[in-house]
């Protein structure tokens, strides 16, 4: 058994496959890997990570009811995910911001992963071939993934207290399988958070030009050889590290975080082309 904690659900005894898949390399790095890609340059305050997103995840499945195997499939959904998130979506323009799950079933597959999943009687193919429908549905509907990203993000950047996440959370089942809410007015909360996040913090013009600078860099470097594709399955700090390792990269590195080209960018350039979100949470 393991105790985990987290923000959202407090502490949980999980059983020893969630320990032992914990212990990964694979899913250590996620550790590494900061939730909201390169904003953390431009805003210290932001440092929440793929590595809590994901236990996050987990916990929501299992608080709703999902099965063990769906909640070993919330812990490692996103185990793939690149360096600095989903700037390697912007990297290779990538609109569906999907990059991370084609290279998925690779990933787990050169990690020690399978191994695990077979000693406690699970099949990795399930991972690629299942669908878990509390752990994702298609925009705009509420699933495990979305909704627990939706709450932590707002937390961390101060949009929602916990007292408020809880009071949503106690609102939440599942119907036919899917996350429904029994309050009307929670699932008006929920779809107007989800509305403030995108506005103010996805589509936040300092957060854009922080992703978009460290994109165009990251780009530029792989062009020139400087980087490879596999530096990008690092996590933030070795990357970060390879990039700093010449003049001009610490150099980059440093306008970005001195915020220099902001003005130009805001009346010059073109935003992200990031994936257009909104929710509707289903009230039953």
């Amino acid at each position: 058994m393991i105790k985990v904690n987290d923000m959202l659900y407090g502490s949980v005894m999980l059983p020893a496959v969630f320990k032992k898949l914990l212990e990964t390399p694979a899913m250590k790095r996620l550790a590494g890997i900061h939730q909201s890609g390169a904003i953390f340059l431009v805003n210290p305050d932001i440092q929440h990570t793929r590595l809590e997103h994901s236990i996050g995840v987990c916990l929501l499945v299992r608080m709703l009811g999902g099965t063990e195997e769906e909640q070993i499939a919330g812990l490692l959904h996103d185990v793939s995910h690149t360096a600095f998130s989903h700037v390697a979506d912007y990297v290779f323009a990538n609109e569906a911001e999907d990059y991370h799950e084609q290279i998925f079933k690779e990933v787990v597959q050169r990690s020690e992963i399978p191994a695990i999943l077979d000693k406690y009687g699970y099949c990795v193919d399930r991972l690629f071939q299942a669908e878990f429908s509390i752990l994702e549905q298609p925009l705009p509907y509420l699933c495990a993934d979305r909704l627990d990203y939706t709450l932590r993000d707002a937390l961390h950047t101060g949009m929602i207290g916990r007292g408020e996440a809880g009071a949503f959370l106690k609102s939440c089942t599942t119907h036919e399988g899917c996350i429904v809410v029994t309050n009307e007015e929670k699932a008006g909360w929920i779809d107007s958070v989800f509305a403030r996040l995108n506005a103010e913090f996805f589509m936040n013009p300092l957060y854009l030009y922080a992703n978009k600078r460290m994109a165009v860099l990251i780009g530029q470097l792989l062009e020139r050889g400087q980087l490879s594709e596999s530096d990008l399955l690092k996590d933030d700090t070795a990357l970060l590290n390879k990039i700093r390792s010449t003049a001009e990269g610490r150099e980059a590195i440093q306008a970005i975080r001195r915020q220099e080209g902001y003005q130009a960018f805001l009346k010059k350039e073109q935003p992200l082309q990031i994936k257009k979100r909104f929710l509707r949470a289903l009230f039953i």
